[in-house]
């Protein structure tokens, strides 16, 4: 086995944790040296009881906040009701889940999976049959256009168009019908587009890859020559939907909508997998029973608590609190030290501080933040996402910011 890390700071009970991760769990994370054992809205603590902000949310999974009370209070109940029936028979919470998200995203039909991965998968699917039967490509001669640095999950399909090296080495071969231009190059997207084009499959703006946001009027552009080639445009909204960049969907800041949307993670509240493809009515109309499916899609436990997390988001004002509390987290960010910060950016809560090059990388930054009371995550070796839950407050946005004071200078 190889050695721990080091943790000077950790309990006998944590060492034993992070032993047996160690020994008998796969090693395909490396979490930060943290162990966490409760959380309420922004906080979470460890097993030795210190106290931090969450500036990560599960990747923007949490972003009603930790265990919020009433979609806890939905989930027992469901639980005690009903939780999975698989969909060869009909549940009492599918309609109004349906419902619920078609009134809240003006959707008109919906493809309800788990992961966001799924929903990706699903999409494409969707995408090159209406390909086929609805623009009349010639059969197995469907293209799908994705981006440079994009991030849609990590099945065979999808890591097969990754330009992540590190994601896709030895796991190939690798399916066929997808082109990559560079991501935020309109005149790219248009040069690629060929009669076989089925659909452009693009983050609104690019989590993974350190919260970049492409240039305005880019996804204008792409909604209009998507129109003009008849070429579907799926937004992935997985990480930037649901109020994290102070809107429902990060498509409303264009003033544009898609023909897919997927949406998933925050559609939970972080309680449940749950996540969806959005449409309208003439795309996913293409699917027919016994093609497409998920045993545990739809399942009577994730509408529940869907409809939960979707009413709270709303009811308690989560999505214009992101906007505001963003633009104050994104001024705090943007005082600190230009010695060692080359660029404070983001949009409502989904934030991100790139450092020069010459600083050492990101990681050492975000030990001294979680000694702080912090807790975030570096990507790209230079780069650290900041994305706290929608319920945070101005004087908890103010703390924040004399933490990363601290580390940073201002």
């Amino acid at each position: 086995m190889d050695s721990l890390p080091e943790t000077p700071r950790h309990s006998a009970l944590t060492l034993h944790h992070l032993a047996v991760e160690q020994e008998l769990g796969a090693s395909n994370y490396k979490p930060l040296d943290v162990m966490l054992t409760r959380g309420e809205r922004v906080w979470v603590w460890d097993l030795e009881g210190r106290k931090y902000l969450d500036c990560l949310s599960a990747y923007s999974a949490v972003n009603q906040g930790h265990c919020h009370p009433k979609i806890l209070e939905a989930m027992v109940a469901q639980a005690q009701r009903l939780t999975l029936t698989s969909r060869a028979f009909h549940h009492d919470q599918l309609a109004p889940f349906y419902e619920d998200l078609c009134a809240l995203t003006r959707s008109h039909k919906v493809l309800p999976m788990n992961s966001g991965a799924e929903a990706v998968e699903s999409a494409l699917k969707v995408a090159r049959k209406w390909g086929y039967e609805i623009k009349g490509v010639p059969d197995e001669q469907a293209e799908v256009i994705v981006c440079t640095e994009n991030f849609h999950g990590r099945t065979i399909a999808i890591v097969g168009f990754s330009t992540d090296p590190t994601s896709r080495h030895h796991f190939g071969p690798f399916s066929g019908g997808f082109k990559v231009v560079p991501y935020g190059d309109a005149a790219a997207l248009a040069a690629a587009i060929t009669p076989n084009t089925v659909a452009f499959l693009v983050e609104p703006i690019q989590g993974e890859a350190g919260v970049i946001i492409p240039p305005a009027g880019y996804l204008r552009e792409a909604r209009r020559l998507c129109t003009e080639h008849r070429v579907l445009l799926i937004l992935d909204e997985i990480q930037t939907g649901l109020g994290r960049t102070g809107k429902l969907l990060a498509e409303e800041h264009e003033a544009i909508e898609s023909d897919l949307t997927l949406v998933g993670k925050a559609l939970s509240g972080g309680f449940y997998p749950v996540s969806a493809v959005l449409s309208p009515r003439e795309v996913l109309f293409v699917l027919n029973p016994v093609e497409h499916g998920s045993t545990f899609g739809g399942n009577p436990l994730a509408c529940a608590v869907a409809r939960a997390a979707m009413r709270v988001l709303v009811e308690e004002g989560m999505i214009e609190n992101s906007a505001r509390q963003g633009a104050r987290l994104l001024a705090g960010l943007q005082s600190l030290s230009a010695n060692t910060v080359r660029e404070a950016r983001g949009r409502g809560l989904m934030l991100a501080l790139e450092l020069h090059a010459d600083a050492g990388g990101a990681k050492p930054y975000v030990k001294r933040l979680r000694d702080l009371g912090i807790l975030c995550k570096e990507t790209h070796e230079h780069t650290i996402r900041i994305a706290p839950p929608l319920v945070i407050t101005e004087a908890e946005v103010d703390w924040a910011v004399e933490r990363f004071q601290a580390v940073f200078g201002g």
